[in-house]
């Protein structure tokens, strides 16, 4: 989450008018993320989020992740669910942006996840992937292979002024992933795409809820999990934790076994998850827009991971033997 755009209060009020909410009590801006403006609505009813939908998020397909949302939802999973004006419409225009109210979820994200919280995002995610198996609208996963090269040619230019030799780096593994290595023939369904430990709220050591589905798509499900490899299993000095990654794959095995095909897989999506995450925070470092109330990530933390899956030799190395199931 973050603020991209500014909005001013008379303009707030006349948006929030639509809405059966109450009264506005106040609002700020949320400045964490990177994607969207968000900001939290403290009303009369209580707390909401309002999202303005900005860069890479296509106005046509905000239908697939609110209705999203609501699916999951309704098989079980806590999430956040969009808010409907009197006309009925979750998807609004402020500021010159799609716009969307959703509710407000109690929980804190954790700052230093422990091996608890790997295991609950674990199994938060094999839950979210089997809820989603009959959710009817699809979505093709734009940052997927074929979309990181568009993302390097955007900062290979200036890719050196962030770390010498980092264009060539990326451009020999991105040359690699094209090859036809990446696997196509694993399980697939719908994925959360962005499931860092900010996207996961906890009361205790228990998941209250998953936000942010702005990523969410259909691709292979050992992609969403290698995110979560990436994302969670690493420590603030970028050492790998590998009983955080076991406690992180046992509990997701155990909501849904991952077969024998995507065990031995796992390493080329952890690497390819690695360098998506490298490229879209390497082109946001670079082009941070004016005035922008955001910190862009750093884009070398994910050198840094990028380099260890690289040099994975299978799921051994996660902490898990190859097994009808990982335990």
């Amino acid at each position: 989450m973050a603020v991209y755009t500014d909005v001013a209060a008379d303009e707030l009020a006349d948006f929030l008018s639509r809405y059966d909410i109450g009264d506005l009590l106040s609002y700020k801006g949320i400045a964490e993320g990177v994607e969207n403006s968000n900001f939290l609505l403290h009303t009369s009813r209580g707390y909401f989020i309002l999202t303005l939908y900005e860069k890479r998020v296509a106005r046509d397909d905000l239908p697939f992740f609110l209705s999203l949302m609501t699916h999951l939802a309704g098989n079980g999973i806590s999430c956040p669910q969009p808010v409907a004006d009197r006309e009925g419409h979750t998807l609004a225009t402020l500021a010159g942006r799609p716009a969307a109210i959703i509710s407000f979820l109690d929980g804190v994200w954790p700052r230093k996840p422990s091996v608890v919280h790997c295991a609950g995002v674990g199994q938060a995610l094999a839950k979210m992937h089997l809820a989603g198996r009959d959710f009817a609208m699809k979505r093709a996963n734009a940052l997927s292979v074929a979309g990181w090269r568009p993302l390097f040619a955007a900062a290979e230019a200036r890719a050196d002024e962030v770390q010498p030799g980092l264009r060539d780096f990326l451009a020999a593994e991105l040359s690699y992933l094209e090859s036809g290595v990446w696997p196509s023939d694993l399980p697939q369904g719908l994925i959360h795409a962005d499931l860092f430990p900010d996207n996961v709220f906890f009361i205790g050591d228990d998941v209250s809820g998953i936000i942010d589905f702005t990523f969410a798509c259909n691709d292979l499900l050992a992609y969403d999990v290698a995110i979560c490899l990436n994302a969670w299993c690493f420590e603030a000095d970028h050492a790998f934790n590998v009983t955080k990654a076991r406690a992180l794959l046992s509990a997701y095995t155990r909501e849904r076994p991952l077969d024998a095909a995507e065990q031995a897989a796992l390493p080329l999506p952890a690497g390819g998850a690695a360098l998506r995450f490298l490229l879209t925070r390497l082109v946001d470092w670079l082009n941070v827009p004016e005035g922008a109330l955001v910190k862009p990530k750093d884009p070398m933390e994910y050198v840094r991971k990028l380099r260890f899956q690289q040099n994975v030799a299978g799921i051994r190395d996660y902490g898990v033997e190859i097994a009808g199931a990982v335990a």
